[in-house]
């Protein structure tokens, strides 16, 4: 059926749809739309609607002209209806590409999180099994953990973010610093302390450095320097801290129904209690530390690391302390309670630090993880910043302020 809209005006102005809808307007039957004015003999205009095209007459002293014309008045109405149904179909693209992206997160998000529980089970009754070893077994499973973390460090100071501000140095260089870093936790179970190996080590890299062709830089000295101290130096304390505090803990009442083909009694030493209290807290810390600044962290710690917040750390603090209340009473070491806080408040501090540590050497290098080792968890680095500062810590703690090393 046609559409029929007849308009009179008296003077003639630009016609348009804002023209049109501006007019007073009455609606009639058979979907005819008249809008007028006053009459004016001058004028008569008229537009009729057969189906997609418009016919425009108007009428002026009695003479008629007929002009057909394409026009966005014509148009409007199918070109609004295309481009509605184009429009929708492209809201309808975009929403199924986005829910698709977003189950599509999910999953991987998913996964990621399946990688991390089952690998950190794991490195868990691993670590566990290796501490309870103690001795060599424990000693060369640092080694190894020292020399690929070595390595690590190593990739870090040598990457484009860190090389761009400074000279790394030469790579035969930093492949002896990894050697010799793996080696200093086997010469402190050897020899009792580290202190000799440490400087000489020191000593012949500084003068590699120094007497090497080219030009030698302050920077290439001064990150290997940090590197033997880092990677090599601090690791050591958690060897002299299982296996150098050789004392039974003779108030562990779990030593007294320990399997006598598993060591007995003497298998429990306070080295192996302070150890397994240490490495707890720490996993307590960074558990606790996470879950409440998913659940509370509104208050960002530092810029170094973004997603840390005060609420998430003053959580993990709690858990620290807390896990090693707990512990001390079960072992019956230290028997102090004030010990046991001050031990949880020394190891929750020194995880932290070294937490913040490494994540301010992987943000100078521009990377979000110091290797690709472990599925889900990065390199060993990301699973063991926690610990390096924190077994110099525990150990200085143990051998020098508890007396009788807390038995």
């Amino acid at each position: 059926m046609a559409s029929f809209v007849e308009i009179e005006r008296c003077n003639l102005i630009p016609l348009s749809l804002t023209s049109l809808c501006a007019c007073p307007c009455r609606t009639l039957s058979n979907k005819t739309l008249i809008l007028s004015q006053k009459r004016c003999p001058k004028l008569n205009l008229r537009i009729v609607f057969h189906g997609s095209k418009p016919v425009l007459r108007i009428r002026q002293s009695g003479i008629s002209t007929s002009r057909r014309l394409i026009s966005a008045v014509a148009s409007a109405e199918p070109d609004r209806l295309e481009d509605g149904n184009s429009n929708e179909e492209i809201d309808d693209s975009h929403n199924i590409q986005v829910n698709e992206d977003s189950v599509s997160e999910r999953q991987q998000k998913a996964s990621q999180l399946r990688k991390r529980i089952i690998f950190g089970l794991g490195i868990g009754i691993s670590v566990g099994g290796v501490l309870l070893a103690g001795e060599w077994v424990f000693t060369v499973f640092m080694a190894a953990a020292v020399f690929i973390g070595a390595r690590e460090y190593f990739e870090l100071v040598r990457s484009r973010g860190i090389a761009a501000g400074m000279t790394p140095p030469p790579r035969y260089v930093s492949r002896v610093c990894s050697v010799i870093c793996s080696l200093m936790p086997i010469l402190t179970l050897y020899f009792g302390q580290i202190d000799v190996s440490v400087t000489s080590a020191a000593f012949v890299v500084a003068m590699a450095l120094l007497l090497q062709r080219g030009n030698p830089r302050f920077s290439q000295l001064s990150s290997t320097m940090f590197g033997l101290f880092y990677c090599g130096y601090l690791p050591c304390f958690w060897v002299k801290l299982r296996c150098g505090l050789a004392a039974p803990a003779l108030n562990t009442r779990l030593a007294v129904a320990w399997p006598i083909f598993l060591g007995g009694l003497p298998r429990w030493t306070v080295g192996l209690v302070a150890t397994l209290i240490s490495f707890s807290s720490i996993i307590a810390a960074d558990t606790f530390a996470f879950l409440g600044g998913k659940a509370f962290g509104r208050t960002q710690l530092t810029s170094i690391s973004p997603k840390k917040t005060w609420e998430g750390t003053i959580v993990g603090l709690g858990g620290c302390i807390a896990t090693s209340v707990a512990l001390s009473k079960i072992f019956c070491w230290p028997k102090s309670l004030t010990s046991a806080i001050i031990f949880g408040f020394l190891n929750f501090f020194g995880s932290v630090f070294g937490d913040l540590t490494e994540s301010m050497i992987k943000r100078d290098a521009g990377v979000k993880d110091s290797g690709s080792l472990i599925p889900g968890h990065g390199g060993i680095l990301d699973r063991v910043d926690s610990y390096i500062f924190t077994g110099a810590l525990a150990y200085s703690f143990v051998k020098t302020f508890l007396p009788l090393y807390g038995v």
